[in-house]
């Protein structure tokens, strides 16, 4: 189980390995919420990347969290960067 951190330079590998991880955390960050995330059940997106993309109506089943909730994400869990 593994938060992993997805952005568009590296998003097809990311959301592939992270689909492979059952307990995966996807967080989207930057451009990386334009990403259609579908077959992966915990996905969160930062709240300042959607709001200044103006998506937060295509993200479906992503959670918005804010850059502290993300920092505490950080420090709980094994962290996998793809950004």
């Amino acid at each position: 189980m593994a938060l992993y951190l997805i952005d568009l330079p590296f998003a097809q590998v990311g959301l592939d390995v992270a689909k492979k991880d059952s307990g995966a955390k996807v967080v989207l960050i930057q451009d990386g919420v334009y990403l259609d995330t579908t077959g992966i059940e915990n996905v969160y997106a930062v709240k300042e990347d959607v709001e200044r993309r103006g998506v937060a109506a295509r993200l479906g089943n992503a959670n918005i969290i804010d850059y502290d909730t993300l920092v505490d994400m950080i420090v709980e869990n094994k962290v996998v960067n793809f950004a």
